[in-house]
């Protein structure tokens, strides 16, 4: 279950609902982000996803992911 538990860690986001119920987020899937005044999440799936993080502060996470996963370097 370690193993399961890490490999979301390492292949998504974490994100915080407004309940304050903290949760991981596929960045693949998300297809833009907007302040409606909170952060919303619209999912390729055309789901909402409203969430206490700042659009700043998801975008560096979303980076972040992306740096480890080595996705910059096929953009270079």
């Amino acid at each position: 279950m370690v193993f399961c538990f890490q490999f979301l860690k390492e292949a998504m986001v974490k994100v915080t609902r407004l309940d304050g119920k903290e949760y991981y987020i596929n960045p693949h899937q998300i297809e833009s982000i907007e302040m409606r005044p909170d952060t919303t999440l619209l999912m390729l799936s055309g789901k909402y996803v409203v969430v206490r993080e700042p659009v700043d502060e998801v975008i560096d996470r979303i980076v972040a992911y992306r740096r480890r996963i080595g996705a910059f370097k096929n953009e270079e």
